[in-house]
């Protein structure tokens, strides 16, 4: 327990330093679930003892939420409480930092009408689209992180003792966030830095459209002129660095809205909204999907493609290498977080603006006219495999392997 205790210490730091670089003087919001309690006050004393002007913690539990989801009134579930709303639109725009940990149970809210859970996340988003567009453009710092829970452990480590699971899956968790090395700042400094000059190597190439193909995958994807290929840190208006998420282990951009075409299927289920969506495949046609199967919570899948017109469309494109330590793991977290590093994936939903040269000083018209796309929804879903290959056809209109069997091709 105390090596458990000591690695929890050091997590809390890295978060800290390394996932929003708090500055001394600026607020932070810390969004949490009771079962990640012990880590919460950790990075409350934390951020107090860094010269935080003020932490406000936003606590959540799943039991709570599934008595809402199944017995509040339907209009209810329609609206998002206008001082909630407020207070995360105000510090967004004052520029505090955000933390959110997840710690969810895959299954928690299986048995809920995917109608109602719908309900709740349209009326969220909605609310919160001044939040959204500030965190699409990096104006403030933040970070997404994860925190072992019983139910959560249980679903990644079936087959583990009941009583080990939980430290089972914190160890899953110092592993893939580099808590584990010697010197876990440093670790990610050099981590960073690797992430950055693939993305700089990518974007000196002038790619026009990515060609992936793999077995029930052959898709095309454009991307927009002036895209930008980022990864590992991102800079706040202010200047000062962040890690948005913690682990990553992927370089991404934005796609062209209209210039999707083929066809795309998962090579990992998808947790989404307390429901496990799997093995299901996306048509495309001129960007827009116009096909939806899956084996198993379709009808959460068809839910969240009907949010509004740019969830029908992709917001982001992500290459993560099938020799990547998450993977490499052989840990399946039926979690995004953890999941989408490792392996290539595809975003449903809105993009994200700094993905585009002066993105971050456009409106949301001025950036849809450049071909990003804008939604109430951003949702990773997994494609990549061993068996997938990436070819890149540039703007002069050489083909360029980009991923050969999974892996990085140049």
């Amino acid at each position: 327990m105390f090596e458990l205790n000591s690695k929890l210490l050091n997590y809390a730091e890295l978060i800290m330093k390394v996932g929003v670089n708090l500055q001394k003087g600026q607020s932070l919001h810390i969004r949490s679930s009771l079962e990640s309690k012990e880590l919460t006050r950790l990075l409350v004393e934390k951020a107090y003892n860094n010269g935080a002007k003020v932490v406000h913690v936003d606590w959540t539990d799943e039991q709570t939420s599934k008595i809402h989801y199944e017995n509040a009134p339907l209009e209810s579930l329609q609206t998002f409480p206008a001082w909630k709303a407020l207070e995360r639109n105000t510090l967004a725009e004052e520029k505090a930092a955000f933390i959110s940990i997840v710690s969810e149970d895959p299954d928690a809210f299986a048995n809920i009408a995917s109608e109602r859970l719908s309900a709740s996340q349209r009326a969220s988003a909605e609310a919160l689209v001044p939040f959204r567009r500030l965190m699409q453009a990096d104006q403030f710092s933040w970070t997404v992180v994860a925190a072992a829970s019983p139910k959560w452990a249980a679903k990644v480590f079936p087959d583990v003792e009941e009583e080990s699971q939980v430290n089972h899956l914190w160890e899953a968790i110092f592993a893939a966030t580099r808590v584990t090395e010697n010197n876990a700042v440093a670790a990610w400094e050099k981590h960073d830095a690797i992430l950055h000059e693939k993305a700089d190597a990518l974007n000196a190439l002038n790619i026009d459209e990515l060609i992936y193909t793999a077995p029930g995958t052959n898709l095309t994807i454009g991307l927009p002129e002036g895209h930008i290929w980022t990864g590992g840190s991102s800079i706040n208006a202010d200047g000062h660095t962040f890690m948005a998420n913690m682990p990553t282990e992927e370089v991404f951009t934005a796609p062209h809205k209209d210039r999707v075409n083929g066809f795309v299927s998962s090579t990992k289920p998808l947790s989404y909204s307390g429901n496990i969506i799997d093995d299901f495949t996306l048509t495309f046609k001129d960007g827009v999907i116009v096909d939806v199967k899956a084996a198993q919570g379709e009808d959460v899948l068809k839910q969240l493609i009907n949010t509004d017109e740019g969830s029908k469309r992709l917001g982001e494109v992500a290459l993560v290498p099938h020799d990547s330590p998450i993977s490499n793991s052989n840990t399946l977290f039926y979690n995004t977080l953890f999941d989408e590093n490792a392996s290539n994936h595809l975003a449903i939903g809105s993009a994200y603006t700094f993905c585009l040269e002066g993105g971050k000083e456009m409106s949301p018209e001025e950036t849809a006219t450049h071909g990003l796309n804008e939604s109430l929804t951003h949702v990773d879903f997994m494609i990549g495999s061993a068996e997938m290959n990436i070819d890149a056809k540039t703007h002069s209109g050489e083909l360029v392997p980009i991923f050969r069997n999974g892996n990085w091709a140049f």
